[in-house]
C-alpha cells in the first residue's frame, strides 16, 4: 500500500500534468519509480500517464504489474478501468471484457466499469448487449423517482437486449 507522503507526492504530480505535452509528467513519475520500483501505486501513475500519452501497450505492462504489487481501494477500481479501456481501444476485446468482468467482481458498486464495460460490449458488434448493460447500470444506481417507477420495465428490457445477442 502506497504510503500518505508518496501518495500526496503522486497526486502532486498528477494535478501538474498537461495531458496534451505528458512527457515532463511522465518524467516525474518515473523519477519517482526509481525510490519506489515495487509500490502499487507508483506503477499504477506511471502507466496511466503513459496511458494518457498514447503509450498504451507500455501502459498495460505497468497497469498489470500495479494490481500483481498489491493495488487496493480505488486506485485499484481506477486500474481495472483504465486496464481495460486500453485493452478495448487495442482492439484486444476479449481480454477488455474479461478486466471489465474481474473488476466488476471486485467493486460491483461501480457504475464506471459497468459503462466502460458497456463500451466494450459495443465495440465487440454486440450494440444490444452494450444497451442492456447500460440500461442495468441505471436502474441498479441511480435511484430517482422516475428511474424507480420504470425500474421493472427498464430491467425486462435490459434482459431482453441482452438475450439477443447471447
Amino acid at each position: 500500500m502506497t504510503d500518505p507522503e508518496l501518495r500526496a507526492r503522486l497526486d502532486a504530480i498528477f494535478a501538474a500534468r498537461d495531458r496534451s505535452h505528458m512527457a515532463p509528467t511522465i518524467a516525474a513519475f518515473l523519477a519517482v519509480l526509481e525510490e519506489h520500483p515495487d509500490d502499487p501505486g507508483v506503477l499504477y501513475e506511471v502507466g496511466g500517464a503513459f496511458d494518457t500519452d498514447g503509450q498504451e501497450e507500455i501502459a498495460l505492462g505497468y497497469y498489470r504489474r500495479a494490481m500483481a504489487a498489491g493495488l487496493e481501494g480505488r486506485w485499484l477500481r481506477q486500474c481495472y478501468l483504465q486496464y481495460g479501456s486500453t485493452l478495448r481501444n487495442l482492439g484486444r476485446l476479449d481480454e477488455s471484457l474479461a478486466a471489465f468482468d474481474e473488476g466488476l467482481a471486485r467493486f460491483p458498486e461501480s457504475e464506471s466499469l459497468g459503462l466502460f464495460r458497456a463500451l466494450t460490449l459495443h465495440a465487440m458488434g454486440r450494440p444490444s448487449a452494450a444497451l442492456g448493460a447500460v440500461l442495468t447500470v441505471v436502474a441498479d444506481r441511480f435511484p430517482t423517482a422516475q428511474v424507480q417507477r420504470y425500474e421493472a420495465a427498464l430491467r425486462g428490457n435490459a434482459a431482453y437486449l441482452a438475450s439477443l445477442e447471447a
